[in-house]
């Protein structure tokens, strides 16, 4: 699990944010041993065992740098921190925010939290896509289609961009999706636009925490 709190913000804890597993197999419930564990066993007073492994990659740019942050689902639980944590040093950075799930009503993780930063324009964009909302599914891939010309200007601009999720399907939907933007805006070829975002990526712009 990705810590989804600033020690800063929070001094002497640490945050996750946990997506109990269930789900039917040959017609019998099945359940996630760790996330029903956290979810529905360890109450308040439980010592529980954990490993931290540091990261050395995956981590808050400079103050000043406006970021770009893609965490559909529990993938939002690192930008929870990194937020966090410009809180606590009010940072100038811009920070803007894509977070999908499939209904509002239910999965719309932080949801207070992700409104007061926007209210506040700790967040100076916040762009949400539940899938199961409305007819036509929409991902967080689509938004980012829908504003390709900001995308492609905050790149152009120094912004550092970050995936944390799915790597299976949304990292590499996320990933083509930048391409054809870049592709679109610059405009350049196909293969000038993965160049492109492979020098993000050797830049160390473009961040990915994904499994």
């Amino acid at each position: 699990y990705s810590i989804a709190s600033s020690p800063n913000f929070h001094p002497n804890e640490v945050h996750l944010t946990v997506d109990v597993l269930r789900y039917s197999l040959h017609g019998s419930l099945r359940k996630g041993c760790a996330s029903t564990f956290l979810g529905e066993r360890a109450g308040e007073g439980v010592e529980v065992a954990v490993y931290v492994q540091p990261t050395k990659d995956f981590i808050l740019c400079d103050d000043d740098v406006p970021m770009i942050m893609i965490g559909p689902g529990t993938g939002v639980a690192p930008f929870r921190a990194f937020l966090e944590e410009r809180e606590y040093r009010d940072a100038p950075g811009q920070s803007w925010l894509f977070f999908g799930a499939q209904r509002s009503g239910r999965d719309f993780l932080y949801r207070d939290e992700l409104l007061a930063w926007k209210e506040s324009g700790r967040l100076v964009r916040l762009d949400t896509a539940f899938s199961r909302d409305q007819e036509e599914k929409i991902y967080v891939q689509d938004r980012l289609y829908a504003h390709r010309r900001s995308i492609y200007h905050w790149l152009e601009s120094g912004a550092f961009i970050y995936v944390c999720g799915d790597a299976k399907r949304m990292a590499r939907d996320v990933n083509e999706m930048l391409v054809r933007i870049v592709s679109e805006m610059k405009p350049c070829s196909t293969d000038a636009a993965f160049a492109y975002i492979q020098n993000l990526i050797a830049e160390k712009r473009y961040l990915k925490d994904v499994y």
